[in-house]
């Protein structure tokens, strides 16, 4: 049996194959609802054969979007049009999951077809952008105010009362976004959090926030429903957060009911330095499933059946996160389980295109 194409357990949540949908950002709600686009997108993922659809990231409050057109979980109104997407996923022999998130410094921005950038109070943005610390992501973005820890309380609340509604939405999995420059990312890296209370400084001082979240999240989470937390394994910056850094922190999110780490890297910084190419962040998941002692995602340039199987089949991960490439191929899955010899379940009404 391809390696690609075997169960994985996570939990009480056993996942077909080890193809999963990785979050994509679709900025087109309304008020954080999830509407038809929503469905489409997500189920037609579904119905590809993946094992994992992960849906965008979905704000814990207003203030936490990255635009105006972000989901939302942030109040009850918002649950029900996300269970019609979840139970949909999941008919489709899926695992419907959410990530979590707030955008931090990066909030309050355009949208990137309508240039990316600072939107303003005056054309829909908000003046409320927190972070670790008053540090700008750069002269395009928002300017920050620190949080103090009565707001960090609130936020760790908001991502557990998140978490809660997405049970009530029939999600199955819940992965929490701490990369990508996003608000749990920017407590991690020095370049972004220059506190010196206990949440900033030393490294288990910058490792605080996001604990504190992931235990809210896991104690507000079913027992058998698996937890992932997605982050930026390097900065790819001098004086940022580093590989041997989330090394580090896998051990301390494991011990706190992390089921699995998503292996992503940058955007914490304008300047990043990133070789791109070809599975490029591939050994960042092998180092942290090796060292760090839990299960991990791959991502990043991910395109071809056999680049992904050898993901899986020489250990360097668990699960296999695609996103562009399943946009240019949303069935992606099924066509790779032919070129691998592997059996996968099409949909019905597609039998007669399968290979």
């Amino acid at each position: 049996m391809a390696a690609l194409f075997a169960p994985l357990a996570l939990r009480g949540v056993t996942l077909r194959n080890r193809i999963g949908v990785s979050p994509m950002c679709q900025y087109m709600a309304h008020d954080g609802l999830a509407n038809d686009w929503h469905l489409v997108h997500l189920g037609g993922l579904a119905t590809g054969g993946a094992a994992l659809v992960i849906a965008e990231a979905t704000a814990v409050s207003p203030e936490g979007r990255i635009s105006p057109q972000d989901l939302g979980l942030w109040t009850d109104a918002q649950v029900e049009p996300l269970r019609r997407i979840a139970a949909f996923v999941e008919a489709q022999g899926a695992v419907p999951a959410i990530q979590l998130a707030h955008a931090g410094r990066k909030a309050s921005t355009r949208r990137p077809w309508d240039g990316s950038g600072t939107l303003l109070p005056e054309e829909g943005g908000w003046a409320d952008v927190v972070g670790p610390s008053a540090v700008r992501y750069s002269d395009r973005y928002p300017e920050v105010t620190a949080l103090d820890r009565a707001g960090i309380d609130r936020l760790v609340a908001a991502f557990a009362n998140a978490t809660r509604r997405a049970r009530d939405a029939g999600f199955r999995v819940v992965e929490l976004h701490a990369a990508h420059g996003y608000l749990l990312h920017s407590f991690l890296s020095p370049l972004s959090n220059r506190r010196t209370d206990g949440y900033g400084g030393a490294f288990a001082h910058r490792v605080r926030f996001l604990l504190e979240v992931t235990e809210a999240v896991r104690a507000a989470w079913p027992a058998e429903r698996p937890l992932l937390v997605r982050l930026s394994c390097t900065d790819w910056a001098d004086g940022g957060w580093t590989l041997e850094d989330s090394v580090a922190l896998a051990p301390l999110l494991r011990d706190r009911g992390v089921d699995l780490v998503d292996c992503s890297s940058g955007g914490l910084v304008p300047w990043q330095q990133i070789a791109v190419g070809p599975g490029y962040q591939r050994p960042l998941a092998r180092a942290v499933r090796e060292r760090g002692g839990v299960a991990t995602a791959a991502v990043g340039l991910i395109t071809e059946p056999a680049q992904a199987e050898a993901v899986v089949a020489d250990g360097d991960a668990d699960l296999v996160l695609l996103a562009r490439e399943l946009l240019r191929h949303p069935r992606w899955p099924l066509t790779a389980a032919a070129a691998l010899g592997a059996e996968a379940p099409w949909p019905a009404p597609y039998l007669r295109a399968r290979p």
